[in-house]
């Protein structure tokens, strides 16, 4: 069984992203998606993936 984790972060957080997606593979989380949003603001949506 999977669990899944849907993390947004701000547009101009790039450096931020990168650090969110480092600290989560050492918890055992992979990404599998990432997309722009473009709702009130521009967000990055990061969807990681881990074995339950």
């Amino acid at each position: 069984m999977k669990e899944y984790r849907i993390i947004e972060l701000g547009f101009s957080k790039k450096n931020t992203a990168e650090t969110v997606m480092n600290d989560m593979a050492k918890k055992g989380w992979r990404v599998v998606s990432t997309t722009y949003w473009s709702g009130w603001s521009i967000s990055l949506l990061i969807t990681f993936e881990r074995d339950v």
